[in-house]
C-alpha cells in the first residue's frame, strides 16, 4: 500500500515518515515551491509539486489520486482538514475520520476499512502543527501501528493480499 500526503507539518509529515520508516512507497502532491507552514518541504519527501502554490490544489490532487483518505483528527474538522473530507466525499472516495485517542481499536477499524475498500493508495491527512501540537505524534503512532499490521498490498475487492493464498 502506498501512502500519500501533502507534506504539511503535523499529520502529513507523520504519515510520510511512517511510510518511509516501514519501507513503503510514499509520495503525493505539494504546493509549487514545496511550501509548508515551516518553510520549504525537505527534499527527502518524494512529493510532486502542483502547478500552483495553492494548498487547496494540493489537497484536491491527493484526494483525486488516492483510493481513499484517512483523516487523523478530532472533530470538528477545520481548515484544510475539513476541505480534505469535503473533497473526498464530493469525489465519492471513501473517507474515514479517526480520533487520535481511540487506540487500540482505531488500528483495527482502519485496517478493516482499508481491506473493505481494497485501498492500494491511501491519502493521509489531518491538522498541521500550528493548529494541533500533537498532530504529528498522534498520526505517527497510528500510522506506525497500522503499517506494522497491514500487508504491503491491501486486499483489493475479491482478491487476497499479495503473498497470501486465496
Amino acid at each position: 500500500m502506498k501512502i500519500i500526503s501533502g507534506g504539511q507539518t503535523g499529520a502529513d509529515r507523520a504519515a510520510l515518515d511512517a511510510a518511509l520508516a516501514s519501507d513503503r512507497t510514499a509520495g503525493g502532491w505539494c504546493p509549487r515551491g514545496r511550501l509548508a507552514e515551516d518553510g520549504i518541504i525537505d527534499g527527502r519527501y518524494p512529493l510532486t509539486e502542483t502547478p500552483r502554490s495553492d494548498y487547496a490544489q494540493r489537497t484536491c490532487f491527493n484526494v483525486r489520486d488516492s483510493d481513499a483518505t484517512l483523516i487523523v483528527a478530532s472533530r470538528p474538522l477545520i481548515g484544510g482538514t475539513a476541505l480534505t473530507e469535503r473533497l473526498a466525499l464530493a469525489c465519492g472516495k471513501p473517507c474515514l475520520v479517526v480520533h487520535p485517542d481511540d487506540t487500540p481499536d482505531v488500528i483495527a477499524i482502519c485496517r478493516n476499512w482499508i481491506e473493505r475498500h481494497g485501498v492500494q493508495i491511501l491519502n493521509v491527512a489531518g491538522p498541521r502543527h500550528s493548529t494541533s501540537a500533537s498532530a504529528y505524534s498522534d498520526t505517527r503512532r497510528i500510522m506506525d501501528a497500522l503499517l506494522a499490521t497491514t500487508p504491503l498490498r491491501a486486499a483489493a475487492a475479491g482478491r487476497s493480499p499479495v503473498g497470501l493464498p486465496e
